[in-house]
């Protein structure tokens, strides 16, 4: 009885040695980590990029959906041809996975077409723009054109209690604030 129990003890020690180096390798990597390994930098730097290859100032909401972040990344995806490239902005919260918000930008040549079927309603913004509101792929997302862009602001549907249409269309009415000047 004695060999089995010391057998038994043993062995689930041994397990437990080889289990514990696989548990610290699964660990996912904190999002300082992923998000450069994957292009994303600092917002600044990737806006300059942005501004730097169109020549041109690219206005941003000045509001953020009312929920927590934890991190926000910027990138700049410089493909071949200018039509499409494009700015990403994202949001995210790596305590709650459902804070994802992201900012989508890309010129108008190279828009992103609308379809019918993943349209849930439209708005009008305070310039007299048309806002498009669609779920696609678990997001809610408002689209619309202002200067030569097409911005898409997507947030996770999870958090459409919080963040509703019309918070989405407040956020992209900050974009034309009056008073913030160079």
């Amino acid at each position: 009885m004695k060999k089995i129990m010391l057998l038994f003890l043993f062995s689930s020690c041994s397990l437990l040695f080889f289990m514990v180096p696989a548990i610290a390798h699964d660990k996912p990597s904190p999002y300082e980590k992923i998000y450069p390994e994957i292009g994303y930098k600092t917002v600044v730097a990737a806006l300059n990029e942005f501004e730097q290859h169109y020549k041109e100032k690219l206005e941003l909401p000045l509001r953020v959906p009312p929920i927590s972040f934890t991190h926000y990344f910027g990138r700049f995806n410089d493909l071949e041809g200018d039509n499409i490239d494009s700015f990403e902005l994202v949001y995210i919260n790596d305590q709650a996975s459902e804070n994802h918000y992201k900012i989508g930008i890309r010129p108008i040549e190279a828009k992103i077409p609308k379809r019918k079927k993943y349209v849930l309603n439209t708005y009008e913004l305070k310039n007299g723009n048309e806002a498009t509101l669609m779920r696609i792929s678990g997001f809610n997302v408002l689209v619309f054109e202002r200067g030569n862009w097409q911005y898409m602001l997507s947030i996770d549907k999870r958090v459409s209690d919080k963040v509703t249409p019309e918070t989405l269309v407040e956020i992209a009415n900050s974009i034309d604030y009056p008073n913030v000047k160079d």
